[in-house]
C-alpha cells in the first residue's frame, strides 16, 4: 500500500487544514505502516494502534511546536514519530542507531522527554506550564496522554493534587496495561464507562453538532454535561475533587467528535481530564481480539486480514530465557510451600508469569503499575510470616527504592527480589536498560546479592533466599540462559564457584558473563595463555577466600559485569581490595561505562562495549601484555 498522505506530509501542523475524512485516510496509513514494520521486526503494536486517531486529533486541533505534549510511558508514540517528520526512517525503528521507540528529544523538538517508565506525565506537563507561566507563555497547553493502565501510579495524585493552570489530561482508557489493568481506580474507570459511555456514544455526538465550539452555549454545554454526569452516576467525582474539570467518556477512534471535544478544552485554561475510550489494537482485528499477544508480537504477515506468524521452522528448540528459569523456580517453590507468594507491578506477562498466576491464584499479585506499593506490601506480608517474592524489572524496581530501603532493610525482613531484565535490555533501550541495581542495591544493609549464570545457579538461588533470613535480590538478563557443562556447586553464602584456574590470569564473571568468559578462555588457551574463570554468583557479599587468593596471586583479574561500572561488581571488588590494603593494579573491570546506552539487539551492544566474548578475549590479551612488560621492567 502506498501512503500518499504521509509521505508528502511536511508538518504536523498541514493537519489542522484536512477534513475528517482525509484524516481517517492518515489513520488507515499509520494502521498500515504499523503492520508493515511487524512484517519485519517486533515491536510495540496493539498500544500504537489503539492511539492512532487520538493522536491525529490532538494535532489537529493543537500546535505541539508551541503546546507541550508528553506521552506516558512512550511505547504507543509511533503515531507521532509518523506525524512529527519521521515517515522516511520510520522502518529504522528500535534499530542500532535507527529511531527509538520511545520518545526521544534528539530526534525531534516534538519530543520533549525520554519517556519509559509510567506515570510522570502529568508531573512533567505541569513542571511545562509552571515553566512558561515564569516565561510570560501561560497561553501554552500542556497535555499529557496517560493510559489507564499507568493511572493508578501514585506519583499521577501527586500530581493532579498540585495541578494548577492551563492543563490537559487525556486519559487513555483501553482496560488494558500489558495485561488486564487491576485495583480499584480500574474498576472506578470501569463504572464510569460502562454506566455513563454507552448511552454518550449514540447521542452525545448528535448533541455536539448543534453546540458552537466557543462562547456561552459551549460553556452551557459543558455544564450541563457534568451536572448530568453528577446527576447519573456521580461520574468523575473524584477528578473534580482534585480540582479538574472532568469531561468524558467520549469514542477514542471518532476523530470529529474528539475534535470538538478538544477546542472546547482549547478555550478552558484551568485543569481538564478528557476521558477518551479507546481499544488496543483497533483497526487489525486480530489484534482487537488479543491485544496481550499483540502487545509486542513476533514477526508476522497479513493474509486476508489474519496473522499468520513467521515459522520457526524445524530446527532444535532454542535454549530458554533466564525469564522462564526464573518462573520455573518461582512455581516450584510456590508448589513446595505454602508460605511463598508472588508479586508483581503489571508484568505478569513480561515476567512469563501467567503460569504462577493461574496456579496459586490466592497467593498471587499484581499490584498494577505501583513499584513502590509492591515492595511495601512485600514487607507487611513478610512481618505476617509469608515469604513473598517481588519480581520487577531492574530498571522499574527502582522507583520503589526508598521503600527497598524503608520497608525492607531497615525492618531486615527476607524480602525476596527477582530483577528480570538486568543488564542490556535490547531494542528497548536507556529507559529500560537495568544496569544500575548493583549500585543502588549494595548499598543497603542487610541485603544479599546474587547472579545466575544459568538455570542451575536461578533453582538453587531461589531456594538458597526462601531459607535465608534478610533481603535477597536475585539478577538476570533479558537472554537466553546457557546450559553450562558442569556439576554445578551448591549455593552457599557468600561463595563463588571455582569453574578452572589458571596460572596466568583470572576472570572473576558475574551472572550472565561467566558463558562469553568460559568462551575468552578457551580462545585464550589456544595462545598459549592459561586463564582461569570463577563464576562469583555473589555481589554481596563477596568471596572472601577466593578473591583474596585471586588479588594476591593471580598474574592478573578481570572483572566482567553486565551493570554499570559506577559502584558495581568491579567496584565492589575494589572496595574490597582496599580495605585489606591489596594491590589492584593488576585488576582490569570490564562492564558499563558512566553513559546511558542506546537501544540495539543485545549482542550488538555486548559487543560495542567489549562484553562479549572478543571483548573479554582481548581485555585478557591486553592485561597479560602488560604482565608481562612489568616483569620485564
Amino acid at each position: 500500500m502506498e501512503h500518499p498522505i504521509l509521505s508528502n506530509l511536511q508538518s504536523p501542523l498541514e493537519l489542522h487544514d484536512m477534513s475528517v475524512a482525509e484524516l481517517n485516510e492518515t489513520a488507515a496509513e499509520i494502521c498500515d505502516i504499523m503492520c508493515e514494520l511487524l512484517s519485519e521486526r517486533s515491536a510495540h503494536f496493539a498500544s500504537n494502534l489503539g492511539v492512532v486517531e487520538l493522536c491525529l486529533a490532538l494535532h489537529s486541533i493543537f500546535d505541539f511546536s508551541q503546546d507541550r505534549i508528553i506521552w506516558d510511558t512512550g511505547h504507543q508514540i509511533y503515531p507521532h514519530k509518523l506525524i512529527t517528520g519521521r515517515y522516511e526512517r520510520f522502518k529504522s525503528i528500535r534499530t542500532k542507531l535507527g529511531l527509538m521507540g520511545y520518545p526521544n528529544p534528539a530526534e525531534s523538538d516534538y519530543d520533549l522527554f525520554m519517556t519509559g517508565h509510567a506515570g510522570a506525565s502529568v508531573s512533567t506537563a505541569q513542571g511545562l506550564h509552571s515553566g512558561d507561566v515564569l516565561a510570560g507563555r501561560a497561553d501554552r497547553k500542556s497535555v499529557a496522554v496517560i493510559g489507564d493502565g499507568a493511572f493508578p501510579s501514585g506519583v499521577v495524585y501527586e500530581a493532579m493534587n498540585n495541578a494548577d493552570g492551563n492543563i490537559l489530561v487525556v486519559l487513555n482508557d483501553n482496560e488494558m496495561s500489558i495485561c488486564p489493568r487491576v485495583g480499584g481506580v480500574a474498576s472506578y474507570l470501569d463504572r464510569l464507562r460502562n454506566s455513563i459511555y454507552p448511552s454518550l456514544k449514540s447521542g452525545v455526538q448528535k448533541v455536539l453538532g448543534h453546540v458552537p465550539l466557543i462562547g456561552d452555549p459551549a460553556e452551557r454545554f459543558l455544564a450541563q454535561m457534568k451536572e448530568a454526569v453528577k446527576a447519573g452516576f456521580h461520574g468523575g467525582m473524584l477528578f473534580e475533587e482534585l480540582g479538574f474539570q472532568y469531561l468524558g467518556p467520549i469514542d477514542g477512534h471518532d476523530i470529529g467528535l474528539m475534535r470538538k471535544y478538544l477546542n472546547m478544552v482549547k478555550e478552558i485554561h484551568e485543569p481538564v481530564l478528557l476521558h477518551v475510550v479507546t481499544q488496543k489494537g483497533h483497526g487489525f482485528k486480530p489484534a482487537e481480539e488479543d491485544p496481550r499477544t499483540f502487545h509486542a508480537p513476533p514477526v508476522f504477515e497479513r493474509v486476508e486480514g489474519k496473522a499468520v506468524f513467521q515459522e520457526k521452522g524445524s530446527s532444535p528448540p532454542t535454549r530458554l530465557n533466564y525469564t522462564n528459569h526464573a518462573r520455573d523456580a518461582i512455581q516450584a517453590q510456590m508448589a513446595e510451600r505454602s508460605d511463598v507468594t508472588c508479586m508483581t507491578a503489571a508484568m505478569c506477562q513480561g515476567n512469563k508469569l501467567e503460569p504462577v498466576r493461574d496456579s496459586f491464584p490466592d497467593r498471587f499479585f499484581d499490584v498494577g503499575i505501583c513499584e513502590g506499593h509492591a515492595v511495601a506490601f512485600a514487607g507487611g506480608q513478610c512481618k505476617a510470616g509469608a515469604r513473598p517474592i517481588v519480581a520487577i524489572y531492574s530498571t522499574f524496581l527502582q522507583r520503589s527504592y526508598d521503600h527497598i530501603f524503608q520497608e525492607v532493610c531497615l525492618q531486615d525482613l527476607p524480602v525476596t527480589f527477582m530483577l528480570d531484565r538486568a543488564g542490556l535490555a535490547g531494542p528497548d533501550g536507556p529507559t529500560h536498560h537495568g544496569v544500575f541495581d548493583l549500585g543502588y542495591l549494595r548499598v543497603f544493609p542487610n541485603i544479599s546479592i546474587m547472579a545466575p549464570a544459568d538455570e542451575h545457579d536461578m533453582k538453587r538461588m531461589l531456594e538458597f533466599s526462601l531459607q535465608h533470613d534478610s533481603a535477597t535480590a536475585i539478577r538476570y538478563p533479558k537472554g537466553v540462559s546457557p546450559d553450562l557443562q558442569r556439576d554445578p556447586a551448591p549455593v552457599e553464602y557468600g561463595k563463588s564457584e571455582v569453574l578452572s584456574t589458571g596460572k596466568d590470569g583470572a576472570i572473576f564473571a558475574l551472572g550472565a558473563m561467566v558463558e562469553p568468559s568460559l568462551e575468552a578462555a578457551a580462545r585464550l588457551k589456544e595462545d598459549g595463555l592459561d586463564v582461569g574463570v570463577i563464576n562469583a554468583r555473589f555481589v554481596k557479599p563477596l568471596d572472601e577466600h577466593v578473591l583474596t587468593d585471586l588479588l594476591r596471586n593471580s598474574p592478573f583479574v578481570v572483572t566482567v559485569e553486565e551493570a554499570a561500572l559506577i559502584g558495581g561488581f568491579g567496584s565492589a571488588v575494589l572496595e574490597f581490595a582496599a580495605e585489606r590494603r591489596l594491590n589492584t593494579a593488576h585488576v582490569c573491570r570490564l562492564g558499563i561505562p558512566d553513559i546511558f546506552v542506546e537501544h540495539g539487539e543485545r549482542n550488538e551492544l555486548l559487543h560495542d562495549l567489549g562484553l562479549d566474548a572478543e571483548g573479554i578475549y582481548r581485555a585478557c590479551k591486553d592485561m597479560a601484555q602488560d604482565t608481562a612488560s612489568m616483569e620485564t621492567v
